[in-house]
């Protein structure tokens, strides 16, 4: 919404949205055209992907193109479709080991299936890929165009002393567990954690008990663009993720969006993650699941906070020259723009985020 769509509208493109609004609580941006779909969730996804199915066909009558996130709508849509393009955001057959509401047994299959629907739609579909390690997975060389964030020109507030911030999904495998009880270890010391962002059903439970207790603050989902409003001015951003094979593979957004709010970042050593953050030096990386690492670094930011202000400032400026969206907007645009013009693709289809009417 807040990249993509933006760049389109800001092109001169209509765009027509299919997403969960009222499940997310979330009020249509203006100048899109929004159609309203269930969110599926956890093993109930057979009504939501019945209702996408009926919104894609709905939503891209007229349209010039279609772009496709969700690989498990890959085979919903409609037979008669525009020009379709793949987003490619996740290894889908890496993820499901962090799918916890599969059976075991179904995790180890589902990985094979996964990869010939890929080669499937690469077959059938156009594809930009999200990170350049997605390239080894399909046979054909696909453009690139990589998660960045819109990155403030004025210089951000600097790092605070009093509260920490973890942006985005909440699950066990993004670090859920160890994010509250480094909270509990932290209020001691007068250093608060703010959560925002949604959560996984299984760890619902616990956030809610703990911020009963007063622990942290969870303000579930909230719009991306607000949560990095929010995110301002804290000590340091955390990214707890687990060592799984689709982390490994990927650079976690929330790490750029932290250095670009001038944040210093607490991160697992994910490979992309430890290697921008200890070449940008702005910010800390701790062992996988070790807590009082975790609650080290964050301590050592707040006893030296000149440290903490120039990690911040380093990390604003190394988003500002490689990972502003604006610099990688136009290319998206154009890949989109002449693949518009190209003949409709015949067959069975795929499908599911953004049908847009000249998108």
């Amino acid at each position: 919404m807040h990249r993509q769509i933006r760049a389109l509208i800001e092109a001169g493109h209509e765009v027509t949205y299919v997403a969960p609004f009222t499940d997310c609580n979330v009020t249509p941006e203006p100048g899109i055209r929004a159609v309203d779909v269930p969110r599926a969730t956890g093993r109930r996804r057979r009504r939501a992907l019945r209702a996408a199915r009926r919104a894609l066909k709905r939503g891209s009558e007229g349209a010039d193109l279609l772009i496709v996130h969700d690989i498990e709508l890959l085979l919903r849509l409609p037979r008669r479709r525009p020009v379709t393009v793949w987003d490619v955001h996740e290894d889908t057959a890496a993820a499901l080991a962090a799918k916890d509401y599969l059976p075991a047994a179904l995790r180890l299959l589902l990985p094979a299936l996964v990869r010939r629907i890929e080669a499937r739609a690469e077959r059938r579909l156009h594809l930009i890929l999200a990170e350049e390690a997605y390239r080894e997975r399909f046979a054909s060389a696909h453009p690139v165009v990589r998660n960045t964030t819109y990155v403030p020109r004025r210089p951000p507030p600097p790092p605070g002393r009093d509260r920490v911030v973890h942006v985005g999904h909440l699950s066990r495998a993004r670090g859920a567990a160890e994010l509250i009880e480094l909270a509990r270890r932290l209020l001691p010391h007068g250093i608060r954690l703010d959560l925002i962002g949604a959560a996984d059903a299984e760890v619902r439970p616990l956030l809610r008990d703990a911020q009963r207790e007063g622990v942290l603050d969870w303000y579930g989902y909230v719009p991306n663009r607000h949560a990095l409003r929010m995110a301002e001015g804290a000590l340091a951003g955390l990214s707890l993720l687990h060592d799984l094979p689709n982390y490994r593979r990927s650079m976690p957004t929330k790490v750029v969006e932290y250095m670009a709010r001038g944040l210093p970042v607490v991160t697992t050593p994910l490979p992309a993650a430890a290697s921008l953050v200890e070449r940008a030096g702005c910010g800390v990386v701790v062992p996988f699941g070790d807590v009082d690492a975790a609650v080290a670094a964050v301590l050592a930011l707040r006893e030296d906070p000149e440290e903490a202000a120039a990690m911040g400032a380093r990390g604003h400026a190394e988003a500002a020259r490689e990972h502003d969206w604006p610099g990688h907007a136009e290319e998206f645009v154009r890949h989109l723009e002449e693949w518009a013009g190209k003949p409709v693709t015949g067959g069975r289809g795929l499908g599911l985020l953004e049908p847009w009417h000249a998108i």
